[in-house]
């Protein structure tokens, strides 16, 4: 017994010290990945290009405008390989400047430049041993772009990746296997496609253009799990590297990539980085003039911002290898923002409050605390700004664009704190509000009657009760689904400012309808959901009118009616004030 005893005492002791290495282990890892991903979480903003044979067709293939986004041009247009290859000849970026293009990056706030490599017509932008469709063999141009992209970086502290896409290749054969083909010059072995040609060029990315930050991979389709991992040991060539999560094989990578919509609560839990256009397309089209303003560009990367992620946005140069002056434009205009207000942009996470009626926060830590960036897009009537359920003391309140950073004042509210701020605005795209707070934030969560009135109750906000519900991103927008259990219900508490009668609107769907109540306070609204046949078809349905006799917060409640009930699927309920 004594010798079992000793000898349980060491398998016990060795047991404990094996947890203990394993532990340190996954503190170690979990460390070096936070130092890796530090200064992409401190960038925030960053520079997408599309660029390559496409842009010499420019969204028009025999005399005929073709629909969708320029570099797909080739699949939606099903043009033929020998034809699409004739192009190559015209693309001649005779004007590309790398050191402009960078500063222009650089001008605009960015802190890293994402450029396609190769994108899905398989044309790779530059010297490549596995194929010879790329720039140096195909076009009169004859040189590598990426090398002088890569100098220019280096040389203005400007972070690089390169964007490749390894499953789709409607040139080399077998890469067309994955999306589907045209013609049979594109049939072959994906395997051998993947083996001979996208294994070779990502080794020469990552080989011979000094540091790489970024590999973004793309549209993963038929990616295995083993013709991922003929790809993934690649990424040991650099050394902390950060990949996206679009390899396949169920890889997660280091970020998740929403692409042209910024999700309602951001992704808790991942780092993530909207992708988006400037216009509609990424690859050059000569009639694309469908240019988003300044003002939503500034206020995308603040949202973004706001909600914990990072803002790629998108510029789709000529086959001259010009940047569109319309983007040129745009960059300079969000330059000028950032000038000022950076601070708030760079290095923050996300905002503490679930909803700002009037804009968005970021926020630091500090050594008092916290500094909230309160970024005001719709600015209050009569110089004062609501700050809805901060319960923390404030240390100083100033505007971040005040050189002289003059305080502004602040009083307590019952429900908040309120600034006073000048009557009109310093800067109509955004001003930004400094605020100062002893403390981790300490926020009550409520949401706010929008300037005109309204009251926005989405799906976002809700406070769900119940195991079965839940929400959900389907298709970039944001519901309440799995609402089988009648029991289970939703509310949002919210503060009324202006008082009198509304009228109650929800936008919702339903397999089989339903029916629920509406209830505030003692007020109770009948409402029956109509069968809209499914899941995913929502119509918005008028719940009658309700009078609200008081302000201050009150919360509103969805209560199903147990009787017939069918898991109802809901966006959103809104009230608006009634004229």
């Amino acid at each position: 017994m004594i010798v079992k005893s000793a000898y349980t005492l060491v398998l016990a002791g060795m047991l404990v010290c094996f947890l203990c290495v394993m532990s340190n282990v996954a503190v170690a890892q979990s460390s070096g990945d936070q130092e890796r991903m530090a200064w992409w979480k401190e960038a925030r903003f960053g520079m997408f290009i599309h660029w390559g044979v496409y842009s010499v067709p420019a969204g028009t293939y025999e005399g005929k405008r073709i629909g969708g986004i320029g570099e797909w041009i080739m699949h939606h247009g099903k043009i033929p390989v020998s034809a699409y290859r004739e192009y190559a000849k015209q693309f001649n970026p005779v004007k590309y400047d790398p050191e402009a293009w960078v500063k222009m990056a650089k001008d605009a706030g960015m802190k890293y430049i994402v450029i396609t490599s190769k994108h899905h017509d398989g044309f790779a932008l530059f010297e490549t041993k596995a194929s010879k469709w790329n720039v140096v063999d195909a076009t009169p141009y004859g040189k590598d772009l990426l090398k002088p992209l890569a100098e220019a970086c280096q040389r203005h502290g400007m972070k690089l990746g390169f964007y490749y896409s390894q499953a789709q290749d409607w040139n080399n054969p077998g890469g067309a296997a994955a999306g589907g083909h045209w013609d049979p010059a594109q049939e072959g072995s994906m395997d051998e496609y993947i083996h001979n040609v996208a294994v070779p060029q990502v080794k020469e990315i990552l080989s011979n253009y000094g540091p790489i930050a970024i590999l973004w991979w793309d549209t993963p389709v038929d990616m295995t799990r083993e013709r991922a991992d003929m790809l993934r040991p690649l990424v040991e060539l650099q050394p902390g590297i950060i990949t996206n999560n679009r390899l396949g094989g169920d890889y997660p990578g280091d970020t998740d990539t929403p692409e042209q919509y910024i999700p309602p609560t951001g992704i808790p839990g991942r780092n993530w980085e909207v992708c988006m256009t400037m216009n509609d397309t990424w690859g050059y089209k000569s009639y694309d003039d469908h240019w988003k303003s300044t003002e939503m560009l500034v206020r995308n990367l603040i949202d973004i911002a706001s909600k914990g992620g990072n803002y790629l946005l998108n510029v789709g140069p000529t086959s001259e290898g010009l940047i569109p002056e319309a983007s040129i434009q745009r960059l300079k205009d969000i330059g000028g923002w950032m000038k000022v207000n950076s601070e708030s942009i760079y290095g923050t996470s996300a905002s503490p409050f679930r909803k700002l009626a009037w804009g968005r926060c970021t926020q630091k830590a500090i050594p008092e605390g916290t500094r909230l960036y309160l970024h005001v897009f719709d600015w209050p009537e009569k110089g004062q700004l609501f700050v809805p359920g901060l319960k923390n003391e404030v240390v100083k309140a100033y505007l971040l664009a005040d050189s002289t950073k003059a305080a502004c004042g602040v009083k307590k509210d019952a429900d908040g704190v309120i600034i006073s701020v000048p009557e009109k605005a310093l800067d109509a795209l955004s001003t930004t509000v400094v605020l100062d707070v002893k403390g981790a934030p300490n926020v009550e969560q409520f949401l706010l009657q929008a300037p005109d009135g309204s009251i926005e109750l989405s799906s976002a906000d809700a406070v769900l009760h119940g195991t079965q519900i839940k929400t959900e991103i389907r298709h970039k927008n944001m519901f309440i689904s799995s609402w089988t259990d009648p029991n289970e219900t939703v509310d949002w508490l919210f503060k009324v400012i202006k008082k009198g009668k509304y009228t109650v609107s929800a936008e919702v769907a339903s397999e089989g309808g339903a029916a629920f109540q509406v209830v505030i306070g003692n007020k109770v609204l009948n409402a029956v959901v109509p069968d809209t046949k499914k899941a995913d078809k929502f119509k918005t349905i008028d719940l009658g009118t309700i009078k609200l006799a008081k302000e201050g917060k009150m919360t509103l409640a969805i209560k199903p009616v147990a009787d017939g009930w069918h898991p109802v699927i809901l966006k959103s309920i809104e009230l608006k004030p009634k004229s």
